[in-house]
């Protein structure tokens, strides 16, 4: 089950406010997901995920696959069940952690061959095993089989890549049936030519929503975001739209301008781990020697439970002191901060004002990240 209501657009940009209905729920638009690779977003219990303003996780079908397996996770009843979530969940395919272990796969026009970083063990993903092994996660939307590339990529590298992509998403589409939760992945690299022809070419078959990947792989943002209009400019207006991967909050301001619903990123936890914190004028590096003796909250307008009761001192000493509270706090804030970004996003769309939102909070961003 996925249906896309298109609620209301920007009148000066292509800014999308909309709801998607999921077998496990319904999630307002545009929505950042917070990434739980293994079944869990690291360090957080899926209640704290939920009260934070989480409406849904992406997991990942590779490493489900390797560890547990599908089988205890479909004897539970299912990835959201077996998780403790009970919410949506978008699994992806494994494609692009395939690609990203040099040494590890080999891909051939039937699909992909990789030793498992667990054991070694080797295994084969073809379109359809991957569809398979969705099915039996019982997530609420399934990623086909893609081949990304890296950037930059040789342009008969782009070319390859785009042809597999297009076949492997016809056998996906027929392994699926009518009971497809799946959405397409445009691939084409940087180059706009093979963006068009791969947006085109899957926009022939019945997905449930299309995702555009292969960005944010260390192009310039400008060129990101040139790729990203022209893709979403071809995409049908009654589908969901997801940008695979972008999660800076600049990235997501000129992303859902450009008729962008969906994102995913780890960047919340992983700097939140290593001691940034996101705030409304830029990065905070948390272990700077000048927050030694700073009482005052990470932030301070943030209604974040971190905020309201721990000063930056603090947060500084745990990181020093090597105490595993104090990336768990700084986690909580930048999901926190994510997720507020993500509600008033929606709230100013509604309001017929998000250019004029997007532009101050742009020029908010831009003050000086502290090194």
């Amino acid at each position: 089950m996925i249906e896309y209501n298109l609620i209301k657009k920007s009148p000066q940009t292509e800014a999308r406010l909309g709801s998607l209905k999921l077998l496990h729920g319904i999630i307002q638009t545009p929505a950042f997901m917070s990434v739980a690779t293994l079944g869990t977003v690291k360090a957080f219990t899926p209640d704290e995920v939920a009260e934070l303003g989480g409406q849904i996780v992406v997991a990942n079908s590779y490493h489900l696959y390797l560890r547990p397996g599908t089988g205890i996770v479909k004897k539970s009843g299912g990835l959201s069940k077996f998780m403790g979530w009970n919410r949506p969940v978008l699994t992806d395919s494994g494609g692009f952690q395939i690609y990203s272990m040099t040494g590890l796969g080999k891909v051939t026009d039937e699909g992909v061959t990789f030793q498992s970083h667990i054991d070694g063990s080797r295994h084969t993903f073809t379109p359809q095993k991957v569809v398979e092994i969705q099915r039996e996660l019982d997530s609420d939307i399934w990623m086909v089989l893609d081949q990304p590339v890296g950037y930059p990529a040789e342009y008969p590298e782009a070319v390859r890549s785009l042809e597999r992509t297009s076949i492997w998403a016809e056998q996906s589409i027929h392994t699926a049936g009518a009971e497809s939760r799946l959405f397409g992945i445009v691939q084409g690299a940087t180059y706009e030519n093979l963006r068009e022809r791969s947006a085109k070419e899957l926009t022939t078959l019945p997905f449930r929503g299309f995702a555009i990947g292969g960005l944010c792989l260390g192009e310039p943002p400008e060129l990101t975001y040139r790729i990203t209009n022209q893709v979403s400019s071809i995409l049908p207006q009654d589908k969901l739209r997801y940008v695979m991967g972008a999660g800076y909050p600049e990235d997501i301001l000129e992303m859902v301008g450009a008729g962008i619903d969906l994102f995913d990123c780890v960047l919340p936890t992983r700097n939140g781990r290593t001691g940034s914190a996101f705030t409304r004028i830029g990065r905070i590096n948390i272990r700077n020697a000048r927050y030694k003796d700073d009482l005052t909250p990470l932030e301070d307008e943030c209604d974040c439970p971190v905020c309201k009761k721990y000063s930056r001192a603090f947060l500084r000493h745990l990181f020093m002191a090597k105490e595993i509270l104090g990336p768990r706090l700084l986690s909580i804030h930048n999901l926190h901060f994510y997720y507020t970004l993500m509600r008033e996003i929606r709230q100013a769309i509604g309001e017929g004002r998000f250019a004029e939102y997007k532009q101050n909070r742009l020029q908010e961003l831009k003050g000086e990240t502290v090194k």
